[in-house]
């Protein structure tokens, strides 16, 4: 499934006679199916803050990672419930992590680890959405559909809020569009209008033929002519008056962001990863998380604010070599292969690189990194030598700007099930992103029925904030 601002799209050819037939839908492949419905009310930013944030890295870990078998082990529980995982000593006082992540170890003393993370929603799909916006569904329903009665993903609120203003888009997503039996929410900009979509691809950046050709033009249009289509299209819309004034606008900036990314070398040098040394490429592991969180380096470079990496766009299935980080559906006797073989492996290859590399090219004091799945797994493994889901409680890995180093925040309780202390909520993660980033978490924008509604329910966890 295409995103509505995919890159694959960007380049088709634009006929004059389609371009006045379609009144401005067709420039290039893309298309506008909504309109801009909100427009930011006053008070988005935080005023007198200087934040220190200039990007965030969202790595989300699609499928629910296990708390108790990574960062929140209880060695002291029963066997049924500690797992075969044994912890070993990190770099941070304190702070332990498995055995299976010895180089993870060594980078703990540049995280925050909050340990209390909690909700109620026990299906993928309305976990994910929950995750990935900050809101919680009114239901706990698998079969949530996306649609602009959902709230956006936290790059769209940045880009309405907050937005870069140069050529490199300030939201960029990638590489896949999650699902799990539907489409994921919280994944575009929903009511906030398409304008503010995250800029999208589904290329693999670890693919040895991995380019973006849609972001040059055609070798017959010449970017006068392209200009001068668009200039015809503005004519074309006023004269017709085929929109009202908000979605017009919505349409130009549209339009305006989609010429600037068109000429602009700053992204086209971004995407052009073959520049990376074989040495690099190689440290954060030739797979497409790997060099997806290398991507995500240069484009935080480049001067994007906000990056989501799909860790993968699936919760995972049989295969012990790709999938997301669900691990119930095995049915042997074999305890967790996937975590084992797959997600152990690429994690501890890619992690510790990423915020070693951003450190080292001193990017880590103005880069917020966060790691986190849409839930948990259960404390106690179930007869399929599994772990199944569990949002009552799960750890979600900060690093970077902003917040503490080698810091643990909230604890669980003895078995790892609910929260002892300091519970936090997904809404309080978005209050805290936001609120680093200089974003006022409770700035008000309005709905599919022009009613004002706060970006962000929760309150920013100032213990975690350097």
């Amino acid at each position: 499934m295409k995103h509505p601002f995919s890159c694959s799209s960007f380049a088709h050819r634009l006929s004059r006679r389609h371009a006045i037939k379609v009144g401005g839908m067709g420039l290039l492949g893309l298309t506008l199916p909504g309109l801009l419905r909100a427009e930011s009310l006053p008070g988005s930013v935080v005023k007198g803050a200087k934040s220190k944030v200039k990007s965030v890295v969202f790595l989300f870990q699609y499928g629910g990672p296990s708390h108790l078998d990574m960062f929140d082990m209880k060695p002291n529980a029963p066997e049924t419930i500690r797992g075969p995982y044994k912890p070993i000593s990190s770099n941070a006082d304190g702070i332990q992590v498995s055995e299976r992540l010895p180089k993870t170890a060594k980078i703990m003393d540049k995280v925050t680890l909050i340990r209390s993370m909690h909700h109620t929603m026990n299906n993928h799909v309305s976990a994910g959405y929950y995750a990935l916006s900050g809101h919680s569904p009114l239901t706990d329903d698998q079969r949530l559909r996306d649609s602009n009665d959902l709230f956006p993903g936290y790059g769209s609120v940045v880009d309405r809020l907050a937005p870069g203003g140069g050529e490199v888009p300030t939201s960029v997503s990638y590489p896949y569009v999650i699902t799990d039996g539907s489409v994921v929410p919280g994944q575009h900009a929903s009511f906030l209008g398409k304008n503010h979509d995250p800029f999208f691809f589904s290329q693999d950046p670890n693919s040895p033929n991995f380019s973006l050709p849609e972001l040059s033009l055609p070798a017959d249009i010449s970017f006068e002519r392209m200009q001068a289509r668009r200039e015809l299209q503005k004519l074309v819309d006023r004269q017709a008056k085929l929109m009202d004034n908000s979605a017009a606008r919505g349409f130009d900036a549209y339009y305006d962001k989609a010429m600037a990314m068109l000429q602009s070398p700053q992204l086209r040098k971004a995407f052009n990863i073959s520049e990376e040394p074989d040495v690099v490429r190689d440290a954060y592991g030739r797979t497409t998380y790997g060099q997806s969180c290398l991507l995500a380096r240069r484009l935080v470079e480049a001067g994007t604010k906000f990056v989501t990496v799909y860790f993968s766009e699936s919760i995972g299935g049989q295969s012990t070599e790709s999938g997301g980080w669900d691990t119930h559906g095995f049915n042997n006797t074999q305890m967790f292969p996937i975590i084992e073989k797959y997600h152990l492996p690429i994690t501890e290859h890619t992690l510790p690189t990423f915020l070693n590399d951003l450190e080292m090219r001193g990017l880590l004091e103005t880069t917020l990194v966060v790691w986190v799945g849409e839930f948990g797994r259960t404390p106690k493994i179930n007869k399929s030598a599994s772990r199944d889901h569990w949002p009552q409680c799960y750890t979600a890995l900060l690093a970077g700007g902003g917040v503490k180093r080698g810091f643990v925040y909230g604890a669980s309780d003895q078995t790892g099930s609910y929260p002892a202390e300091k519970p936090v909520r997904p809404d309080d993660l978005s209050a805290t992103i936001f609120h680093l980033l200089g974003i006022d978490p409770h700035t008000e924008v309005l709905n599919t029925q022009q009613r004002p509604v706060l970006v962000s329910d929760g309150h920013p966890v100032m213990d975690v904030i350097a």
